[in-house]
């Protein structure tokens, strides 16, 4: 639950959802760095658990509450129908391609732009077509891997924004 003096890229990922409750408990030691590095503009990519717990909050599929950090203006249920498979999303950065498994059902707040439109798959929650989230250099997706490999004009922006950064 440490953070390097001067990070210049973060990177997150996920897990079953009963691992939220272990994992929120070490980010809420770090919770007050993280927003500050988001705020100055650190380039992070958070996948799937990460970007859940990146949110204002996680509703398990039994309805306990877990608090997030607020960076995405996002929240999520869980649910227990999973949703798996190819993703394409249309972004920015070009399609972007990955491999969703989550249950987790994630909704944007009025104002919280997404990373992109599904083109193909469920996305954030299957229904409003939507994927992910994104605020500044702050990136949170269901867009498993290899997220990095399978979308260099990502990577580059990810790393483009962590040399300004240095």
């Amino acid at each position: 639950s440490t953070l390097p003096d001067a990070p210049h890229l973060l990177l997150g990922g996920g897990g079953q959802d009963s691992g939220q409750g272990r994992v929120e408990d070490d980010v809420a030691l770090i919770a007050g760095r993280l927003r500050g590095l988001a705020a100055d503009g650190a380039p992070m990519l958070m996948i799937c658990g990460m970007y859940q717990l990146f949110g204002n909050a996680f509703i398990t599929v039994e309805g306990a509450e877990l608090p997030g950090l607020g960076i995405l203006d996002v929240t999520t249920r869980g649910n227990a129908k999973r949703m798996i498979g190819g993703l394409v999303v249309e972004t920015e950065f070009g399609d972007v391609v990955g491999f969703e498994n989550h249950s987790g059902s994630t909704v944007l707040a009025p104002g919280q732009a997404p990373l992109g439109r599904v083109q193909a798959g469920n996305g954030n929650n299957g229904t409003d077509g939507t994927e992910g989230a994104r605020t500044g250099n702050v990136i949170g997706s269901y867009l498993h891997g290899p997220a990095l490999p399978a979308n260099p004009r990502l990577a580059d922006h990810l790393i483009g924004a962590a040399a300004e950064l240095a």
